[in-house]
């Protein structure tokens, strides 16, 4: 089977490789990928700019169907059209683990990063990651599954750190940004999100969505909101979200630069603004998240810019490296006939 494959530790060697039919053991099962999304760390890989264990098969948003099932897995899996949580191993003793929260563990192996991932024809998942895709999402909306996890592992931890009517501003219009200000919407808030003069098609599209827009350069962005969450994964949107958001007011950093940033700390005192984070996803998050996905709070297909053939893999690549869309998903299905 064909995979897109970091090969080395070299930046951007990237190419769609041959790898052999994967095995499952006990407590395992084997999928048949239907969609993978591109995400940012994705495009971090490639570059060298998120940890990676080459050579491995790129791709942690996944959408597809169970093929096989191993030893010990119920069968009522089998045939099943399903999205999964990111981490294939953790450890499973440390505070992390113990606490619901194996993102954060030391010895976690992640699909895509460390252990063969999405973005080829087959691949194995631990039936514990499992979540049943919601009826109502196609393949390529499914997959986004994990990014939504990802989003409400940031905007909640023992409470939501988004209130009804709080005004929220989200920075970087985005699949991740459009997520969360769906996310932010369904918890009571008043949006807007705002971009760079080059996001102009991904703005629009947030003004479809119903949120207010605003471009950084104007000279007209709006301050004095009660949070800001910065999804554009650079210092300039960091610091822009420290400069917005009012005093004791709340800043969400989802975004990841793969670099260091000079930033207005001086403003986290001053302001006395609350910081929070997260990283990935936690089996608690996907709950929340596959909460509002079976609701139908949230409307992934817009997000969906194109499906691109596996094949053609560096296309969907080159379109994210340049922002000429929201998301892209790559899908070993598209463009082959019978």
């Amino acid at each position: 089977m064909l995979g897109v494959t970091k090969k080395s530790a070299a930046a951007e060697d990237v190419s769609l490789t041959e790898w052999p039919e994967p095995e499952i053991g006990a407590g395992q099962v084997l999928v048949a990928v239907k969609a993978a999304g591109i995400c940012g760390t994705d495009l971090h890989i490639y570059r060298n700019e998120y940890a990676s264990n080459p050579p491995v098969i790129l791709g942690h948003e996944v959408c597809g169907v169970v093929e096989k099932i191993g030893a010990s897995v119920d069968p009522s899996w089998r045939g099943q059209r399903i999205v999964a949580e990111t981490f294939f191993s953790t450890c499973g003793q440390c505070r992390y683990c113990r606490t619901g929260r194996p993102n954060l563990c030391a010895e976690r192996r992640s699909i895509g990063s460390h252990v063969n991932g999405a973005m080829t024809e087959r691949l194995t998942l631990p039936v514990q990651n499992l979540h049943r895709a919601p009826a109502a999402l196609s393949d390529a909306a499914a997959s986004m599954a994990e990014p939504v996890a990802c989003v409400t592992n940031s905007l909640f931890d023992d409470y939501s750190w988004i209130e009804a009517g709080d005004r929220v501003l989200v920075i970087g219009p985005g699949a991740i940004g459009l997520i969360a200000a769906q996310v932010a919407t369904a918890l009571g808030a008043c949006v807007t999100v705002r971009g760079t003069a080059k996001d102009g098609q991904r703005l629009e599209l947030a003004a479809r969505l119903g949120f207010e827009t605003e471009i950084a350069s104007d000279g007209t962005k709006g301050t004095d909101f009660d949070v800001a969450v910065e999804c554009a994964g650079n210092g300039l949107a960091y610091a822009d979200a420290l400069h917005a958001t009012r005093k004791a007011g709340r800043v969400i950093q989802m975004g990841l630069s793969g670099k260091t940033a000079d930033l207005p700390v001086d403003l986290v005192c001053y302001k006395e603004l609350q910081l929070r984070s997260g990283f990935a996803s936690t089996p608690r998050s996907w709950r929340r998240a596959m909460q509002l996905l079976n609701d139908q709070r949230l409307h992934l297909e817009p997000l969906v810019s194109d499906i691109i053939p596996l094949k053609d893999w560096r296309t969907g690549f080159d379109r994210s490296f340049a922002a000429d869309g929201t998301k892209f998903v790559l899908s070993p299905e598209a463009g082959v006939t019978a």
